[in-house]
């Protein structure tokens, strides 16, 4: 029986690489900082970069390296794996102007982002900034690839499944439980930010354990839904009906957590070539964020996200657009 260690384990995409891989038949350890539950016969170990446990295993992956330092620390486990993950972001790609995902000035890609885009240059600053997530996910992954570990760097975008805080789709969900008689989408709807089903991610974590090498492949849904297309998807999924409030342009009132007005998606062909095959396109594997939000509705939302007299407000001035 092959042995996987999950680094950040019991978060959605640790999550779902465990369940995957523990489908698949391997023995699977995850670590996380606090008890959450796990599936049966995953092990859990309470650990950070601090305290990994050690041993050997045939495949480490970590959903939880931000900086350097943490590649630093997980580096001696991957080097004795027959093969290493790495789970980066789309945050690390820069336009021909240096803008990137958190910038103040969004970027503007030409077409879908290969895995040569440019990137923003390494940094140490705080990870958990703006400034400072993608330059220290870069600084990650230079370390682990020049270090000559079977290494792959996998750069997801939007992620979605269950345990994502905040899920995104309940931008939608919250809406359908809230019975809202209408949905304002800013661009008509067209804006587009590549989602990444963490099920997905997970089908090709198998696919690269089972072809090891150094590599970065972008991590995407096979299709790349727009914002209308995915409220009415979960309009279908949670039985929905709505009238849709089409708005022009980069309008503030319709802006959606996929709204992007130059549209970023990733360029998946890499992967496939690899061998790997998607679980399923964004409708399929958003069932289960949908199933999961239901069940388990956020304890709080977002700041901003559901301002309902001003979208009433709105839309009784008169801003209504017809589709």
């Amino acid at each position: 029986m092959r042995t996987v260690l999950v680094i950040g384990g019991t978060g959605t995409i640790g999550g779902a690489v465990a369940r995957h891989l523990l489908a698949a038949g391997w023995q699977v350890t995850v670590t996380g900082r606090r008890p959450r539950p796990v599936p049966a016969g995953v092990a859990l170990v309470l650990a950070d970069h601090d305290t990994l446990p050690g041993g050997q295993f045939d495949l480490v992956v970590d959903c939880a390296c931000y900086t350097a330092g943490h590649a630093r620390q997980v580096l001696p486990l991957m080097r004795d794996a027959g093969s290493a993950v790495m789970i980066s972001s789309k945050a690390v790609y820069a336009d021909a102007d240096g803008n990137h995902v958190n910038s103040a000035e969004p970027p503007h890609f030409d077409g879908p982002v290969t895995e040569d885009q440019a990137t923003v240059p390494p940094g140490d600053m705080d990870y958990n900034s703006a400034a400072g997530y993608g330059p220290n996910k870069v600084a990650a992954e230079r370390l682990l690839l020049d270090s000559g570990a079977p290494v792959t760097v996998l750069r997801p975008s939007k992620v979605h499944g269950p345990g994502a805080g905040p899920a995104r789709e309940w931008w939608f969900v919250k809406r359908a439980l809230d019975r809202r008689p209408y949905v304002l989408l800013a661009a008509e709807g067209r804006g587009v930010d590549h989602t990444s089903a963490a099920a997905n991610i997970a089908a090709l974590v198998a696919c690269v354990a089972d072809r090891p090498g150094r590599r970065i492949l972008n991590a995407a849904d096979p299709d790349a839904p727009d914002g209308l297309t995915i409220s009415r998807v979960i309009a279908d999924l949670t039985g929905h009906t709505r009238e849709e409030i089409l708005l022009p342009g980069d309008d503030p009132a319709g802006w959606h957590p996929w709204h992007r007005m130059s549209p970023i998606v990733l360029d998946t062909s890499a992967a496939e070539k690899l061998g790997y095959r998607p679980v399923g396109d964004y409708a399929a594997t958003v069932a289960e964020t949908v199933g999961w939000l239901l069940r388990n509705r956020p304890g709080h939302d977002p700041e901003g996200w559901f301002d309902y007299p001003a979208e009433d407000a709105r839309v009784g001035g008169g801003s209504r657009s017809d589709p």
